[in-house]
């Protein structure tokens, strides 16, 4: 029995709600994938061929839907919607539709087709489900605010003032209708509705700064001068307490050619609040604006060695001395120690000393600069940009103490900057601190993130298998280099250490020399990487072509290097010019070369292998 009662019950359904093409409360109506748009361009047509009634401006009143009538909408609009969230766009449209002619004056419905009807680029469509949501539902906010911004996305300006008008005695908690208001009447140069809008803006929210310099501004373009005036004294009048009130009062005399009013004010000021730096601050604009230039740079003088100046004001101040110091061609010194005035005065906060700092770089005065960026330092460990700069400069200087001092304490302050866990390592590496050297390598490791460079991940493996080189761990070594050439196949440093290493323990000389080819086809005119590739030759037997590669290596400048020279004389011996060779060796001795067999070879005139390289 209950079964036959639900087929009853959906059969009286389809029959009451017909729905174009076939549907019922168990079923949806099915639609391919132009329908949404063949549906649109159907209510295109209607609306074309539709009589206009010039009388009827909204749909006759129609009685209130029947509880049964209700349910079904309800039913179809929810389904609607869920069809939407699906991403079924186009039973959804259908959906909408038919709860439409269960309703015609549904202003869910309507609202819900406009934004299909603006997705399918049908403005007019969307703005007409949209006009009649809210003459459906005028008490809903968002359906007029969603028509309103529509009416002015369309440049309908008219339309767009009467309902936000409209809007604003309806909704009167609602603030944005007020903004909406007052541009649309700036753009169409309707300044008295301005005037009117920023007053009701007044009414609900108090008077207020913003408010009041915006009247000001529109009373200006009105040429109307004396309410201007009229406005920021009101402002003055409704806040006699607040000072600053008093000193843009001024400044708008002064802007305006009322300096008498302006200095009275001012003066006034400071002698309520002495240390009242935007006061003092136009105070001096008045001085420069009357041509006291001498009372002008004083004022600027006790404003910025003021302790109670918040240290933003002086640096704009400052920032304006200067620019105005380079236009006049002045004297960068005059700025220098105004810079040391203010300095004395102690600094909370970095922006007066980066500013200072970045001013003496500016004149190449580097030197001057550093205790300044130490300065930085000591207020915030964690300027990144002072650290660098001082970092660069002791790079520059090759100050390897320096170096460690920054980067230590870089490291503990920002321990993501992988750059201090860089240099630190190379200038542990320098002072022979192979442990502490690997030690930060593999903390800098630890910090390595999915956007960490690939290159700086292969140059932390190279320095650690340098320092496993040092310790005499050759396996550790190798791996490390391995491992920074996953990262960097190009790592040409890396390249040229592991071959010549391999070619020193006359081990895969192969793998070596295809390392160190590469090298020398990145950098042809790198001695040290031709010294490289012209000994794995010498290893390999190839003592003709070694000779090519060492002649050009002592052309590039390797004979400033004794290890360079004395394989040059290897190489020369190998290639049967003994005389070559023990005038390289000779050489290679004079310019104080530790080499175990040197001695030997000049001695014996012939050459004598290393083997302790093999060891």
């Amino acid at each position: 029995m209950l079964k036959r009662r639900i087929l009853w019950l959906l059969l009286l359904c389809s029959l009451l709600c017909p729905v174009q093409g076939q549907a019922s409360m168990g079923a949806a109506p099915a639609s391919a994938g132009t329908t949404l748009a063949r549906m649109a361009g159907l209510q295109q047509k209607k609306k074309n061929t539709k009589k206009k009634n010039p009388q009827a401006v909204h749909p006759p009143v129609r009685p209130a839907l029947s509880p049964e009538a209700q349910r079904k909408y309800d039913y179809f609009y929810l389904e609607a919607v869920r069809r939407k969230l699906q991403g079924k766009y186009d039973e959804a449209f259908e959906l909408l539709q038919h709860c439409l002619a269960i309703n015609p004056k549904a202003a869910s419905a309507q609202y819900e087709l406009a934004q299909y009807y603006l997705y399918l680029k049908q403005p007019d469509l969307g703005v007409r489900a949209l006009e009649q949501a809210v003459a459906s539902a005028p008490d809903n906010y968002w359906y007029c605010q969603g028509l309103a911004n529509l009416y002015m996305q369309q440049n309908e300006q008219d339309k767009a003032i009467t309902l936000l008008e409209d809007m604003a005695v309806r909704f009167p908690g609602k603030l944005d209708p007020l903004y909406s208001l007052l541009d649309l009447y700036n753009r169409k140069e309707n300044y008295t509705q301005v005037i009117d809008v920023l007053n009701r803006l007044e009414q609900k929210m108090g008077k207020s700064e913003q408010l009041t310099m915006e009247k000001f501004r529109i009373y200006l373009q009105k040429d109307d001068v004396k309410s201007a005036f009229r406005e920021m004294e009101s402002l003055v009048e409704e806040y006699p307490t607040e000072l600053n009130y008093k000193v843009m009062l001024g400044d708008v005399y002064l802007q305006n050619g009322k300096k008498d009013k302006a200095h009275a004010l001012y003066k006034d000021v400071l002698a309520q609040e002495p240390d009242n730096a935007m006061a003092m601050y136009s105070m001096a604009s008045y001085y420069e604006e009357t041509g006291q230039q001498e009372l002008y740079r004083k004022q600027l003088d006790a404003l910025l060695v003021n302790k109670k100046v918040a240290s933003g004001t002086k640096v704009n101040v400052m920032r304006q001395l200067i620019v105005q110091n380079e236009r006049e061609g002045g004297d960068s010194l005059a700025i220098i120690r105004l810079f040391d005035r203010i300095m004395e005065q102690g600094q909370d906060d970095v922006q007066l000393p980066m500013l200072y700092a970045q001013y003496l770089l500016s004149k190449g005065m580097n030197q001057a600069a550093i205790p300044v960026l130490w300065q930085v330092l000591d207020i915030d460990p964690t300027n990144n940009a002072a650290r660098m700069t001082l970092l660069g400069e002791a790079i520059r200087q090759e100050n390897y103490p320096e170096i460690i001092r920054l980067c230590e304490a870089g490291v503990e302050a920002t321990p993501n900057m992988l750059e201090y866990y860089f240099y630190l390592a190379i200038a542990y590496n320098h002072d022979e601190r192979t442990d502490d050297a690997l030690s930060i390598c593999r903390r800098a490791l630890k910090q390595v993130t999915k956007d960490s460079k690939k290159e700086v991940i292969s140059d932390f493996y190279s320095i650690i298998g340098d320092a496993y080189h040092e310790k005499m761990q050759m396996q550790e070594a190798y791996a490390a280099y391995d491992s920074a050439l996953v990262y960097n196949p190009s790592n040409i440093a890396t390249l040229n250490n592991y071959a010549y290493y391999l070619s020193l323990e006359r081990r895969d000389l192969d793998k070596a020399e295809e390392m160190s080819y590469k090298t020398i086809k990145a950098e042809p005119n790198n001695a040290t990487y031709l010294d490289t590739y012209a000994w794995i030759l010498f290893e390999k037997g190839n003592y003709a072509e070694a000779r090519i590669y060492i002649d050009n290596a002592m052309l590039a400048d390797g004979e400033k290097s004794s290890e360079v020279v004395e394989h040059c004389g290897d190489i020369y011996y190998m290639t049967g010019d003994v005389e070559g060779a023990l005038k390289f060796w000779q050489q290679a001795l004079e310019m104080g070369s530790t080499s175990p067999t040197l001695k030997e070879k000049i001695a014996q005139k012939k050459y004598i292998p290393d083997e302790t390289t093999t060891e």
